[in-house]
């Protein structure tokens, strides 16, 4: 378990999709969690290079604010440079926080780290 929240970056249709379901089931951009087995989150300081990777100028991104505590599922730190989060099972809506849409920058950076700083209700 991590303390604190974690992050994901999803497309809005799959957000709004997930919210009808009443659980979020995509791992990563074009991949779902039945493919990979988990769902790829972020710690606050992971967010924006991610967005920098996968994301650049995308305008239909939007940062799911996660509670660990409320997910159901493990989360489990692994992978390069310190681990990443990954939750093994499906995110529940109850278990997001907050949603942020994330702008697009003149450069087609997405502004992560904004949205991660404006944390709060």
């Amino acid at each position: 378990m991590t303390d604190g929240f974690i992050y994901h970056l999803a497309l809005d249709h799959e957000w709004a999709e997930a919210v009808a379901a009443g659980e979020y089931r995509r791992s990563t951009l074009g991949r779902s969690l039945a493919e990979v087995g988990f769902v790829h989150c972020s710690f606050p300081s992971q967010a924006q290079g991610v967005a920098d990777a996968f994301y650049r100028g995308r305008e239909d991104v939007v940062l799911l604010q996660i509670d660990p505590r409320r997910l159901g599922s493990p989360v489990v730190v692994e992978g390069p440079d310190g681990g990443f989060p990954h939750v093994y099972g499906p995110v529940p809506v109850a278990a997001v926080a907050r949603t942020t849409p994330v702008p697009v920058g003149p450069d087609g950076r997405l502004a992560v780290t904004a949205a991660v700083e404006g944390e709060g209700p």
